[in-house]
């Protein structure tokens, strides 16, 4: 659920981006930085879970 969450907020970010909607631009990018990192993480989170062999 978290991953459908953040890449509904990657897309959303990226939206206001483009359209001109966010106009401080180093804010936007961490935005955008944090929320990568936060669905990467959960990727792995999930993985580890899937990928354990005990």
């Amino acid at each position: 659920m978290f991953i459908l969450l953040m890449s509904g907020m990657i897309l959303f970010q990226t939206s206001l981006i483009v359209n001109g909607g966010q106009t401080n631009y180093i804010m936007a990018t961490v935005d955008l930085y944090v929320s990568l990192y936060n669905l990467f993480l959960s990727l792995l989170q999930i993985l580890g879970i899937m990928g354990s062999d005990d």
